[in-house]
């Protein structure tokens, strides 16, 4: 089977291009099932019940999170009310949501889907995601093979570690968060595909999504500034990973990177 995983989606400019584009890129690849991570998808700043409607029109069939999904106000009880919506599932028990889930990809097959938050260079105090995910991983495997992990992480150490800690255990490792796409994508030895970070679905010109002029200000003065999503043209960066189902190991990890300046 073949899995598309969509970068960070930001703003509206992010959920516009994710709209266009999609459709055309799920037949492209035969993409069975479609992961995005949403967590700056409403304003550049977490997710609400308008924007999750969005994205799973617009043909996502999981949306994962991240340390910015608590930042709109429904958010708790959307991750309580939504399935098809991830938290980190390394945030303390009791907290609103669920950390993983599995869906059905259109050719049959049951795919599970982890979300998980690192603890390098991270703002919230979570726990440790090695020993959180691979117990989630232990549980899912009982039910499917097919299993992929979003690690939302700062440090690249950090992500690259646990793609060799779950070699073998997983489809896929994909890291979000740093909205740079990396080109260190490949398919580890046991056959879990990896890529430190799939990139952002947003605007191309800003600074990681966000209007430049006032992201310089910041870093002349040390002020405190309003962030706003930058305008101009969007891109959407993803990978497309092709999966054996029976065995759960990835065959391929391609990158893609589309802008509104290509043509459809």
């Amino acid at each position: 089977m073949r899995l598309l995983f969509v970068g960070d989606v930001h703003g509206k400019p992010g959920r516009r291009i994710l709209r266009e584009r999609l459709p055309r890129l799920r037949s492209r690849f035969g993409a069975q099932l479609v992961v995005a991570n949403g967590e700056n998808a409403a304003g550049g700043a977490g997710i609400n019940a308008g924007v999750i409607e969005e994205i799973l029109a617009a043909g996502v069939d999981v949306v994962t999170g991240g340390n910015h999904t608590w930042q709109q106000r429904d958010a708790y009880e959307l991750l309580d009310a939504e399935p098809r919506l991830l938290r980190p599932l390394n945030f303390p028990p009791g907290t609103p949501g669920r950390g993983a889930t599995t869906a059905t990809a259109r050719n049959g097959t049951r795919v599970g889907v982890v979300n998980a938050q690192g603890r390098v260079f991270m703002p919230a105090a979570v726990e440790d995601p090695f020993r959180g995910v691979r117990a989630e991983v232990e549980r899912l495997r009982e039910e499917t093979r097919v299993i992929i992990v979003d690690i939302h992480a700062e440090a690249t150490s950090e992500k690259v570690a646990l793609g060799w800690y779950l070699d073998g255990l997983v489809s896929a490792v994909i890291g979000t968060h740093t909205h740079v796409q990396t080109a260190d994508e490949r398919v580890l030895p046991n056959g879990t595909a990896f890529i430190c970070d799939v990139g952002m679905t947003g605007p191309r010109d800003g600074v990681l999504g966000m209007d430049r002029e006032r992201i310089i200000e910041r870093f002349l003065t040390s002020l405190p500034i309003r962030f706003e999503v930058a305008s101009g043209p969007a891109q959407l960066n993803a990978v497309a990973v092709d999966i054996d189902e029976d065995t759960g190991r990835a065959r391929s990890i391609e990158r893609i990177r589309e802008t509104d300046d290509d043509a459809d």
